[in-house]
């Protein structure tokens, strides 16, 4: 049993890792990539669709990302969800595809990303840092309920701790390189 909540507390810092990683694959760099609109949501017969889910989204240049609906109709719509998006850029229907064409960043603008990197990154920590203290409060309620002796607590509080500084690790490399990736002219 405590290996098992060992197990499950792992995979559930990993899930953490991998939603920091999403996250930051929305925070636009001085390259396109597909993910800056894949889930802006859009207003399609009634319902909010993303992107991705209405058609193709790919980037044939580095500052170019194209979108091509497998629905024509929902041109129109697709323009308006991007123009009324937080990404600051302005499509270009030409009747079968949207495109939509990065402008370099400025100082300032890079600078506000590595910000907002930061604070993903600390909430991020935060998360961790929070299923540690909950997998520490299943070991100590284990040993309080006879399951685990005191010495296999402590064994099992540290390696706690020892995975606990190991995704942290991780998060500070990862914000790191997207750090390094924004700032690059």
């Amino acid at each position: 049993m405590p290996n098992a909540a060992m197990k499950d507390l792992r995979g559930r810092m990993e899930k953490a890792i991998d939603f920091f990683r999403n996250e930051l694959l929305g925070v636009r760099t001085g390259r396109a990539h597909p993910a800056l609109v894949e889930e802006i949501k859009v207003d399609y017969y009634g319902a909010t669709t993303p992107i991705k889910q209405m058609g193709t989204v790919t980037t044939p240049e580095p500052r170019q990302i194209l979108i091509a609906p497998w629905d024509k109709t929902a041109l129109k719509a697709i323009e308006k969800a991007i123009l009324a998006s937080p990404l600051g850029v302005t499509p270009q229907n030409d009747g079968e595809n949207i495109r939509i064409n990065l402008p370099e960043l400025t100082r300032e603008r890079r600078v506000d990303l590595t910000k907002l990197v930061r604070k993903y990154a600390e909430e991020a920590r935060v998360v961790i840092r929070n299923l540690r203290r909950e997998g520490n409060e299943t070991f100590k309620k284990m040993e309080k309920d006879t399951l685990i002796t005191e010495d296999a607590r402590d064994k099992f509080l540290k390696e706690i701790q020892v995975m606990t500084d190991e995704f942290i690790k991780k998060i500070d490399q990862i914000l790191e390189e997207k750090e390094k990736e924004i700032m690059e002219q």
